[in-house]
């Protein structure tokens, strides 16, 4: 069971120890991601694994979302999708309010660094590029010249409390620090939705926290984020959390029903 580290955390940003007020609670939300009967079949061979199985879904502008289930409950595959990372079979998956079928890498690859941001498990930062260079990175693919991707990318490393590493490798880093190097990568090219694909997973728990508090901070300047854990203390910090058997929804949880499992989740902990 985990130790629940609740030292305040050290570093720039502003944080909150309360569960954040969506950014757009007040007035009428416009939707960023909808999906309706989303299907997806992996084939081998002869043999097809049916992975989602009719998702319906919708996700508001400005929500905190996570996205749980068991290993092979297709979690994994709808962040993929909804990423532009993968297609889909059958269904369709509007992003922002455009249409997301059957694109070609090309137009994928352009909408993803238009709209989307990735935080990843394993970090996935270049050995050889130092931390500036590696958040820097996605301002390169938009042909923004080396000296002002790189104060850009400074700005960003600074706001993650990270200024000092700016020439550091990311072997010379902890954990905790190649995540924040992530998440401001994600960040730079001013993404209008952020997925984080088990982003606490490698980290402990004081750690795992305070990059949890840096996501609520994102989130709280407008920008949606959808996370997938298996980490119940971590969906708790979010506004809405999917939960996903075979393949389908099995239920969705928020506003007053999230406080209600955060306490179910709390009372599970104390008989554990």
């Amino acid at each position: 069971m985990k130790t629940i580290n609740r030292e305040l955390f050290n570093f720039k940003l502003k944080t909150k120890n309360q569960l954040p007020t969506p950014p757009c609670v007040g007035r009428k939300q416009k939707t960023m991601i909808n999906l309706n009967n989303v299907h997806k079949s992996y084939v081998t061979g002869s043999n097809s694994l049916h992975v989602l199985k009719g998702i319906d879904l919708e996700i508001k502008r400005g929500e905190f979302v996570s996205i749980m289930g068991s290993s092979g409950s297709g979690k994994s595959t709808l962040l993929n999708i909804l990423g532009i990372l993968d297609n889909y079979d059958q269904g369709s998956y509007y992003l922002n309010g455009m249409l997301v079928k059957d694109m070609s890498e090309k137009q994928a690859a352009k909408l993803r660094n238009e709209l989307v941001g990735f935080v990843f498990q394993s970090f996935n930062l270049i050995s050889f590029k130092n931390a500036m260079e590696n958040v820097a990175l996605p301002l390169y693919y938009q042909g923004v010249n080396r000296k002002k991707r790189n104060k850009i990318a400074l700005e960003y490393l600074d706001k993650m409390g990270l200024l000092d590493w700016a020439e550091h490798m990311p072997n010379e880093m902890s954990g905790g620090q190649k995540q924040r190097v992530a998440i401001a990568r994600s960040l730079i090219s001013k993404p209008k939705i952020i997925f984080a694909d088990e982003p606490t997973g490698a980290l402990d728990t004081g750690t795992s926290y305070e990059v949890m508090e840096i996501l609520k901070e994102i989130n709280n300047d407008g920008i949606t984020v959808i996370l997938v854990t298996h980490e119940h203390d971590i969906a708790a910090m979010t506004h809405k959390i999917i939960r996903l058997n075979d393949g389908v929804i099995a239920e969705i949880i928020k506003n007053g029903d999230l406080k209600s499992w955060k306490h179910q989740y709390a009372k599970e902990l104390e008989t554990a």
